[in-house]
């Protein structure tokens, strides 16, 4: 591959050399949540890429995947914009090395992201949806007590699934007479402490207890005999754990939708939205609320009260 036409100073396709360039993306990033956003980004860049017969690696074929992310896969802006940043990355950091010209790099630097016209709406689960879904892993099986504690977590304290994937038992401590999840790294660093709700500290006590776990992560992979394999699980795994057990309910959520459904459920039983900002990590109000959808009542709408009436 040549990263610029005919220029000498460009290199030849390598994949050696772009795993070598990736690493250094990854490494120039401090958020876990950056790094695993990036890597994403870059290998499914690299997918498209060779797709595309490997073309110059320049601000038209960056341009050209951002019109791809928009028109084919009909990515948000957010999902978009965070690819663009990985390839902008990407960019610098061959440029920093010698492998390709600062002018191209910045060049790669001018492509544009994608404007976010408005605010998605997003979604949450009722109180009687959101039961359901914690109950719904069989809780005679190992597996399935793993699961509902996982559920009972996510849905209850609000975390995400990397976060939920990460926990370990010194995360889970008591606190002025009640059980927190205490010092949880999220994104960008920060450091918070989650209450923990009395039915999810029941959940993964079963889930412990059965498991025979007694330090170190929490959640567990368990293999097809039942039985505690060793390896940790990973956020995709909690991810994949969420659609198998919301799909029969015929639900399509995803984990960001429980952390969601935490907030609005946590708000409608009029909890401080101060609160809810800490125990989510925002760093910004104006981000609680849109996942809390105050911007927008559903129930009780601005049309709701138009007092106008169709004659049928």
């Amino acid at each position: 591959m040549h990263l610029i036409g005919n220029d000498p100073r460009a290199i030849r396709y390598d994949p050696p050399q772009w795993e070598a360039l990736q690493s250094l993306v990854l490494d120039s990033v401090g958020s876990e949540h950056t790094k695993r956003a990036y890597a994403t980004a870059i290998s499914e860049f690299l997918v498209w890429y060779r797709a595309e017969l490997r073309p110059p690696f320049s601000k038209a074929i960056v341009h050209a995947h951002r019109t791809y992310l928009v028109e084919e896969r009909g990515l948000s802006p957010a999902s978009i914009n965070i690819r663009l940043s990985a390839l902008r990355k990407l960019a610098t950091e061959a440029a920093d090395n010698g492998l390709l010209p600062t002018e191209l790099a910045a060049g790669i630097a001018r492509v544009r992201g994608v404007r976010n016209q408005g605010v998605r709406l997003g979604n949450w689960l009722t109180v009687r949806q959101a039961e359901e879904l914690i109950n719904a892993p069989d809780t005679f099986r190992l597996k399935g007590k793993r699961d509902r504690a996982l559920l009972a977590v996510l849905i209850g304290c609000g975390l995400r699934r990397s976060e939920a994937a990460a926990l370990t038992l010194d995360h889970v401590q008591q606190r002025e007479g009640r059980w927190v999840i205490v010092d949880l790294l999220g994104k960008h660093g920060r450091i918070r402490s989650v209450p923990m709700p009395s039915w999810a500290k029941a959940a993964i006590d079963q889930w412990m207890e059965a498991a025979g776990i007694h330090a170190g992560r929490l959640f567990r992979s368990v293999n097809k005999g039942g039985r505690i394999s060793g390896e940790t699980l990973s956020d995709k795994a909690v991810a994949h754990i969420i659609r198998f057990y919301a799909a029969p309910l015929g639900l399509k959520v995803a984990a960001h939708d429980l952390r969601r459904t935490y907030s609005k459920l946590a708000h409608q039983g009029r909890a401080a939205l101060e609160q809810i900002q800490l125990s989510l990590g925002h760093a910004s109000l104006v981000t609680t609320e849109r996942y809390l959808g105050v911007k927008q009542d559903l129930a009780d709408a601005p049309c709701d009260h138009l007092g106008l009436r169709l004659s049928l």
